[in-house]
């Protein structure tokens, strides 16, 4: 969107790979988040929040690769946004916290420290122990240490939604005073409706000494379901930052999602008094990225990037939309990347083609390496000579999941390692990538009605360099006797949380889409598979995900079961991240 006079720039948040990363079962790797990171630099992101560096040597290490190999970037960001991503780590209002921050994001040529502690009178009392005074004391303090340390800080209120306004001004105005740049006003329990939000937001602009110095920036939870319109209230009514994540993933029921307040402003240019400079067409490929790799599937009613966003089923809205479209679509479809071009792939389209289509949907540029586009158009010649029909988009997006969920799984072993020998070694950073420890060469299933399923299975396993083969039998059919004996195979015993089969398009020979998710049988501390699958849902233990297609849908489970098993393997003994519960922080 162009930018009016009278108007301000609405700067972008996203705060997927820390806040969104703790949604229940989320495990991300270092690759994978560093390629999500590119991809919101595409999109157009003003400031990413890499994560919480103090959690362990391993998240340290994601957010200062980031800093380096992110930070820098200009592709997709030379005209509307003209600079390069500013990347911010998470800390507490505690010294160390803030100085492994630092030292995290330093890096990057566009850096800042986001502080936060508690603010409201039950958190006060109960959580922190401290006095309304102390709190004070402690916001001065350390928010004055991060601003000796870096030009750019952000404080936060913790739970400000419940906060009391009066001292929530003066919390506020000392921050100012010590030295934030960005005040963010959090409904960390998504208690607030849009008019208790708005008016909070509209308060602290008005009351609060110092505001006209500072940014001020929304957070808001989804638990009653009205993030969105928060944020948006918030926006209306002075905030001019909103911190939001991709397909509005996070603990509990999530946070606002980017795409909805985007397109928002975008869909009502005379509502809000700002404008955006995000590259809206870049939406359904970055949804469909972090649906990937996080394992969160987005419903298919979603606003903006759901399936089903631009379907009609109605006898009379299609006909409507066939006479004119702006009958029942108030957002073309294009402009968020759902296309509908004229260019149709087959068995005779060479890279160029594929390339220009891949393009289309959103792929363009660096967002696949030159070994991720390779595989996706291996993968893409081997569906098209199986197709009668042409390969449809939705085919194309799966087959790039796929592609870049194996290259993934090969660097992940590789990144497990470097992180270990960056906590020893800052100056490690080789990217080399390793081959995933176990790869599907031969599947061989019997199954039938009245008869034992029964499953033979050759895993090449990289680390004894040699093929394995065992087989069996189940009870439940052939797929049970699939993943039964690759865990034969592997010696590991797992917890298979969801399974889920997708067509990416229609008829009989479309493409199967299966994503598994995975967990170690047994937690560490107990050894106790039951109390392993107990902890599970709560995001106690690791979870991970497998994706792969194949026109063959028990050739696709097996393939994205050993997908999630090499996640597993790369993320085990040699892994320095904190575990999911030690890194989620409240805000």
């Amino acid at each position: 969107m162009s930018p009016t006079p009278q108007k301000d720039k609405l700067i972008i948040f996203d705060t997927t790979l820390r806040d969104g990363e703790q949604s229940p079962g989320v495990t991300l790797n270092t690759e994978e988040k560093i390629e999500i990171a590119k991809q919101l630099s595409r999109l157009g992101v003003d400031i990413i929040e890499a994560g919480f560096p103090v959690a362990s040597p391993g998240d340290f290490n994601a957010v200062q690769r980031i800093a380096r190999e992110v930070g820098p970037l200009m592709e997709g960001r030379e005209q509307g946004v003209g600079q390069p991503m500013v990347i911010c780590g998470l800390a507490r209002c505690v010294e160390k916290d803030i100085r492994t921050a630092f030292d995290a994001i330093k890096d990057a040529p566009r850096h800042r420290i986001h502080v936060f502690l508690a603010t409201s009178d039950i958190h006060l009392e109960h959580k922190l122990k401290i006095t309304r005074e102390q709190c004070k004391q402690q916001i001065a303090q350390m928010v004055g240490l991060a601003k000796s340390l870096c030009a750019d800080i952000e404080f936060s209120p913790e739970d400000a939604g419940r906060s009391d306004p009066a001292f929530l001004c003066e919390a506020l105005a000392v921050a100012i005073e010590a030295g934030a740049t960005t005040l963010n006003i959090p409904d960390t329990v998504g208690y607030n409706s849009p008019a208790q939000y708005g008016s909070l937001i509209k308060h602290l602009c008005e009351n609060t000494v110092g505001a006209d110095k500072v940014t001020f920036s929304t957070h808001c939870h989804n638990d009653l379901g009205l993030a969105t319109a928060n944020t948006l209230a918030g926006v209306a009514n002075g905030a001019r930052q909103v911190e939001v994540t991709i397909n509005g993933i996070g603990e509990r029921a999530g946070n606002t999602a980017l795409e909805e307040v985007v397109m928002n402003v975008h869909t009502h240019p005379g509502a809000y008094p700002v404008f955006h400079t995000i590259n809206t067409r870049l939406f359904f490929a970055t949804s469909r990225m972090v649906e990937d790799l996080s394992g969160m599937a987005v419903q298919a009613n979603k606003a903006i990037v759901g399936r089903n966003a631009f379907l009609h089923e109605s006898g009379i809205h299609q006909d409507g939309v066939l006479k004119n479209k702006q009958t029942y679509e108030i957002i073309r479809p294009e402009d968020v990347g759902v296309t509908s071009g004229n260019l149709a792939l087959g068995k005779h389209s060479g890279r160029h083609a594929f390339k220009t289509k891949l393009e289309e949907l959103g792929y363009a540029g660096a967002a696949l390496s030159d070994a991720q586009f390779q595989a996706a158009f291996g993968k893409f010649k081997q569906l098209a000579d199986a197709k009668k029909t042409g390969v449809t988009d939705g085919d194309l997006h799966a087959l790039v999941a796929d592609a870049r969920g194996s290259s993934g799984i090969a660097a992940a072993a590789a990144a497990a390692e470097e992180e270990a020998a960056a906590a020893a070694d800052e100056s490690s950073s080789s990217n080399s990538a390793h081959p995933p420890r176990f790869t599907l060469k031969q599947m061989q299933v019997f199954t039938g009605i009245g008869v034992t399923p029964t499953a033979t299975v050759t895993l090449h396993d990289a680390v004894e360099a040699a093929d394995r083969t065992d087989a069996a039998l189940a009870a439940n059919g052939p797929i049970e006797a699939v993943f039964s004996v690759i865990q034969r195979i592997t010696g590991l015993a797992i917890d298979l949380l969801s399974f889920n089969v997708s067509a990416t398009s229609e008829g009989q020979e479309t493409l199967g889409k299966v994503a598994v998710r995975i967990a170690r049988a047994g937690d560490g501390d107990s050894g106790n598979a039951a109390d392993s699958a107990a902890l599970a849902p709560s995001g106690a233990v690791p979870k991970f995900s497998g994706l792969a297609t194949n026109v063959d849908i028990i050739t696709a489970s097996a393939n994205a079961y050993v997908a999630a098993l090499n996640r597993l393997v790369a993320h085990d003994a040699r892994d320095t991240r904190a575990s999911h519960k030690d890194r989620n922080v409240d805000i």
